[in-house]
């Protein structure tokens, strides 16, 4: 019986599926749903940009969207700088963070709160796309999509009543689509004046949060809190129409271009006080336009002199005469130590007629404060005579760097001939054998001329980056176009003896004829006979 029972069993077994299969190809095929229809085709390029963007979620959005532009360059730029990037970004981050947190953390009895780790990972954002918009004011606006699936590790360590926790932000996901407006463009670098910048939509924002190695994010209900949270958050601060205001920029100054020349003539100074142990002083003027931020000019030091004359002139740029003033100071020279402030006093530019020479003789004053009561005490008085001239329309300069080239030769210049100026600014890693005490030799055609010994009261035996900002002139018939100068670091003992006098720093031979053809050269130069030192000179050429 139990062999038949089997060979029954595999029998019906057979013919129970057998049957089963026919039966339900023939109800497949032959009775269809009512309710299914024929799928619609149509071409992508018919779709709208919402419905590609959910059907080819990963394509880049320039290939969905013909308004938004490649820009695989930024990419590729990112996936080289991005290892630089993230050391300088971290320490930014860190440097502004710092302040913030031991600012706060008294507040909730904390004792401590430091970055353990912090790093932006290996993985670089990318840019989707971008979009720029074409406008009729002075704007530039970009709208760039932003995707970063990074790997950051940012571990927090918070100590607080002898305990120690730390948090750990990783696998940080971002989408934004900001808009960066650069406004408004100016005829300055960076050539704009604010940044703007501002969310078209709510950000994506997606990452792990681990507590003492514990994942928060598992905790039902916290994720899509948190993650929903700074949805709104940050939406609510910068979400369009509202913006991320970040200045460059004063665009009131960008915009100023210079508008004329400022002639200044030193005359005198009389009733000077003394300010040296022997009873006299070693006046000289400085020099300075508010607003300006050209290096000063400086007269001659007269030694010894307590009603000194000088008769010098002077040319200064003007971007502003209603709003400029120029700065005079009188100050005694010292051979050592920090030079002493003898009194000052202001001339503002709009108490001068254009081309007409006004005479100032101005009481020195301890400082511009009215109600300063030093300012009763007599400290002398200066002499100066001042012209602005305006430029005409076609002598105003285009650009910045016409503006510091402007000076004219003095109307007794040689025709055919100009004045080369030879300013020394400063030196770097300038050091002698025996001593450091650098001055700067300049010889052309013959004529030497010295800067003053870089001396300090707290530094006077090693000084190996000198300061000077010396301007010297040489009146020439013809341009020196075959002509050198030559450029020479010194330093001279601080002691009296025969041993060691005098030793050379290094020294420098420059050709003359790329500064007439270019009218101005600031360059630093690598001093021959030197390990490491540097010097900046100063060349231009100016005629009538």
């Amino acid at each position: 019986m139990g062999f038949f029972s089997t060979i029954l069993g595999l029998f019906g077994f057979g013919v129970g599926i057998s049957a089963g299969l026919v039966i339900g190809y023939y109800l497949f095929i032959f009775f269809q749903p009512s309710d299914v229809k024929d799928p619609e085709i149509r071409p992508l390029v018919e779709q709208d940009s919402e419905t590609l963007q959910g059907m080819l979620p990963e394509i880049p959005l320039w290939v969905k969207n013909p308004d938004y532009d490649r820009v695989d360059w930024i990419n590729k730029f990112l996936e080289y700088m991005w290892p630089y990037l993230d050391k300088a970004i971290c320490m930014t981050a860190e440097n502004i963070a710092k302040p913030i947190i031991e600012e706060q953390i008294p507040k909730y009895k904390i004792d401590a709160v430091k970055f353990e780790k912090l790093t932006l990972g290996s993985l670089p954002p990318t840019f989707q796309g971008m979009k720029v918009y074409v406008t009729d004011e002075k704007e530039l606006i970009m709208e760039p999509l932003i995707k970063w699936a990074g790997n950051p590790d940012v571990t927090i360590a918070v100590k607080a009543f002898g305990l120690k926790a730390t948090v750990q932000v990783v696998d940080l996901q971002v989408f934004a689509l900001p808009r960066i407006t650069l406004k408004p463009l100016v005829p300055s670098f960076p050539c704009f004046a604010n940044i703007f910048v501002s969310l078209m939509e709510k950000p994506y924002v997606d990452f792990g949060l681990k507590l003492i190695g514990a994942d928060l994010m598992s905790i039902p209900g916290l994720y899509r809190f948190v993650q929903e949270l700074i949805k709104d958050q940050v939406a609510n601060m910068y979400l369009w129409p509202k913006t991320l205001q970040v200045p460059v920029l004063d665009p009131s100054k960008a915009f100023k271009r210079p508008v004329g020349v400022l002639h200044v003539k030193v005359l005198r100074a009389s009733k000077l006080k003394k300010k040296d142990f022997l009873g006299a002083s070693d006046p000289y003027v400085k020099l300075k336009l508010t607003e300006d931020k050209l290096t000063s000019k400086k007269t001659t030091v007269k030694h010894k002199n307590l009603n000194p004359e000088w008769n010098e002139e002077f040319d200064m740029i003007v971007k502003d005469p209603q709003t400029q003033a120029l700065e005079l100071h009188v100050i005694d020279w010292e051979q050592v130590g920090k030079h002493d402030k003898m009194g000052m006093n202001v001339v503002p530019l709009k108490e001068l007629t254009a081309d007409k020479p006004k005479g100032f003789t101005l009481e020195l004053l301890k400082s511009m404060d009215l109600n300063d009561a030093r300012n009763e005490k007599s400290r002398g008085q200066l002499e100066v005579e001042l012209t602005y001239k305006p430029f005409k329309e076609d002598e105003m300069p285009k650009t910045f760097e016409e503006s510091k080239t402007l000076q004219k030769a003095p109307e007794d210049t040689p025709d055919g001939g100009g004045v080369l100026v030879v300013i020394v600014h400063e030196a770097q890693d300038v050091e002698g054998k025996h001593h450091t005490n650098p001055y700067v030799t300049i010889l052309f055609r013959g004529e030497k001329r010295k800067t003053k010994k870089n001396q300090r009261w707290w530094h006077v035996k090693k000084n190996r980056d000198p300061r000077w900002e010396e301007e010297f002139i040489f009146m020439l018939d013809e341009p020196p176009v075959n002509d050198k100068l030559h450029v020479e670091v010194q330093s001279s003992s601080s002691r009296i003896g025969l041993l060691h006098p005098k030793e050379t720093l290094g020294y420098i031979d420059i050709n003359l004829s790329d500064v007439v053809n270019n009218k101005r050269i600031n360059e630093r130069y690598h001093l021959i006979d030197s390990k490491n030192g540097r010097i900046q000179i100063e060349l231009q050429w100016r005629t009538k």
